[in-house]
């Protein structure tokens, strides 16, 4: 071994390396046609054990909203349309928005409540009440066939 430190290599376009799979430089918000925006959420359990999930969707009609769930999984999806008017400019977000949260505990099938007022979707789920105690006993049950053996 010579003790020479091994060359490093660099790229000709360094900052074309990191462009990729994230925000081109110069131009904010640029995604995939493809990609879905994601929609900021709170969730909060209030001492009645109903978890709230509040989601924000302005200008989203309430009829393009779908909330589905899957055990403890609460997928919030939406399709906001840009409008056929011509704009000189526009920071509005259009396409499909969608965010999935996990609760806490599995989501019942009845007792969930959505509504949408002010831009804002509210979504209402009584949680069951969920056992905290860790330490507990076990029942040992006598396999069957084995009463030969005690002989």
């Amino acid at each position: 071994m010579t003790g020479a430190k091994p060359e490093r290599r660099r790229s000709f376009f360094p900052d074309l390396d990191t462009w990729f799979g994230r925000e081109f430089p110069g131009l904010p918000g640029w995604r995939p046609g493809s990609a879905a925006h994601s929609i900021p959420v709170e969730v909060s359990t209030g001492d009645d054990g109903v978890c709230t999930l509040r989601a924000e969707l302005p200008g989203v009609d309430p009829d393009d909203i779908t909330v589905t769930a899957d055990d403890n999984l609460v997928t919030v999806s939406a399709e906001h349309r840009e409008s056929a008017e011509d704009k000189e400019h526009s920071e509005f977000r259009y396409g499909v928005f969608r965010r999935t949260v996990r609760l806490p505990g599995t989501v019942p099938t009845n007792g969930v409540d959505a509504s949408y007022a002010d831009g804002i979707l509210t979504v209402r789920i009584p949680m069951p009440a969920q056992d905290t105690r860790t330490a507990r006993t076990i029942a040992v049950k006598r396999a069957a066939g084995d009463e030969e053996n005690r002989s």
